[in-house]
């Protein structure tokens, strides 16, 4: 962008604003082109700093000066109050009580974890894309036939939830992340009676496992087994059982529904993958920095005075490291407003970055890469049936994504 550019009137609203349905918000170009680190007023009626280039933000996320803690005064508000003591997540707090979370969970995603699961995968894709092709009609809801269905199984698995109840919390997370465009009033409501139903849904899990003499082994299990050992409490299992289905499963649908979306629109690539099955792997990566569709998570607060890139952000200030603009940054990856499948992208931020990394990041990539490189080879011709236009993207939703996406084949 030329820095000549006029300075974007929406920098004089509140943060956040609404996004483009894959692209990053214009107003970010800008910045990260005229003032990288830039102090705005937020929806929560505070201030906080955007960091737009891609150094930046890494170096932000490296920094041990900036905090995740969610109960800090300065921690980024965007209209809502922080939550109560003991129903923070552990994505909202700082060593050693993250540590100890990561350390409980870790094992359940580490490569050869993942190595294990691949086949139960890849059967799952099969028997899923099976029954969306049975329709006669040769029409689909993407979102409803393949991009929720495949997540939530795969997060019941882990979780060792009822397969019967995939329904409701497919449901429920939807709502509870989905439902926060601020011109709805209704949608604050909305999306905190989501969250007590699906708070309530793994209370009674939790509950039932500790009941039994053997809790067992899948990731309720693991938590109710350390909630007993007194390394955590019996609200720290309903806290991360609950994270564990917000991120393991609105983030991976939406990934799902985008990324498939985003190749659609780029066919000459979705017939490279389907050509050449060893690009998917480095496709998955590229789609991954090129929608950054986790884009408003990634929040901060600053303990002490930081100096970067010329200016000072003092103790207590919020933080928005922006991974969206850091991964559309010119500068580190050259074209990058451009898809390229070929492209080296590894080092993105679309999972974050340092030690809140996301934890289930090999669990999401095998997903994808399993996902796409079934869909192109099974489903060549899958096109969308309605107009780009036409389409519900979730401009305001923290994670972004598709509410539905009629396709055809």
């Amino acid at each position: 962008m030329d820095s000549t550019t006029p300075r974007p009137e929406i920098l004089d609203t509140a943060f956040p604003w609404p996004r483009p349905p894959i692209d990053p918000p214009p107003a970010y170009d800008w910045l990260r082109e005229n003032e990288p680190i830039h102090q705005v007023a937020t929806a929560g009626g505070g201030k906080a700093w955007l960091i737009t280039r891609y150094d930046d933000v890494r170096a932000i996320l490296s920094d041990p000066r900036v905090s995740s803690d969610s109960q800090n005064p300065g921690f980024p508000r965007f209209g809502s109050m922080p939550e109560p003591e003991d129903q923070r997540l552990f994505l909202r707090m700082d060593a050693p009580q993250h540590t100890i979370f990561r350390d409980l969970l870790a094992k359940n995603f580490t490569l050869s974890a993942m190595k294990r699961m691949r086949p139960a995968i890849q059967e799952l894709v099969d028997d899923t894309i099976d029954t969306m092709l049975a329709n006669p009609d040769r029409k689909a809801d993407f979102v409803e036939s393949l991009a929720l269905p495949i997540p939530s199984t795969v997060l019941s698995w882990l979780l060792g939830v009822r397969a019967e109840d995939r329904a409701f919390f497919n449901s429920a997370a939807d709502r509870a992340l989905a439902a926060t465009d601020p011109t709805n009033p209704a949608a604050l409501d909305i999306a905190m009676t989501a969250m007590h139903e699906l708070r309530a849904y793994i209370r009674s899990i939790a509950e039932e496992r500790a009941a039994l003499d053997d809790p067992g082994d899948d990731i309720m299990g693991q938590l109710v087994g350390a909630a007993r050992a007194g390394e955590i409490t019996m609200m720290d299992v309903e806290n991360s059982g609950f994270l564990l289905i917000i991120a393991g499963h609105d983030t991976t649908t939406n990934m799902t529904a985008l990324g498939t979306y985003t190749l659609l629109q780029h066919r000459n690539q979705w017939d490279e993958m389907r050509n050449n099955p060893a690009l998917v792997r480095n496709a998955v990566e590229e789609l991954l920095r090129y929608l950054t569709v986790v884009h408003l998570v990634v929040l901060r607060v600053a303990t002490e005075d930081i100096e970067i890139g010329g200016v000072t952000i003092e103790a207590g200030d919020s933080i928005i490291p922006l991974n969206l603009a850091a991964n559309r940054d010119d500068a580190h990856f050259p074209g990058a407003d451009q898809l390229d499948i070929h492209r080296k992208a590894r080092d993105h931020f679309a999972f974050g970055h340092g030690v809140h990394q996301c934890i289930g990041q090999a669990l999401a990539r095998l997903e994808l890469q399993v996902i796409f490189e079934t869909l192109t080879r099974r489903v060549p011709t899958l096109a969308l049936d309605a107009d780009s236009a036409d389409l519900p993207f979730k401009r305001w939703s923290g994670i972004n994504g598709l509410f539905s996406m009629p396709v055809t084949w």
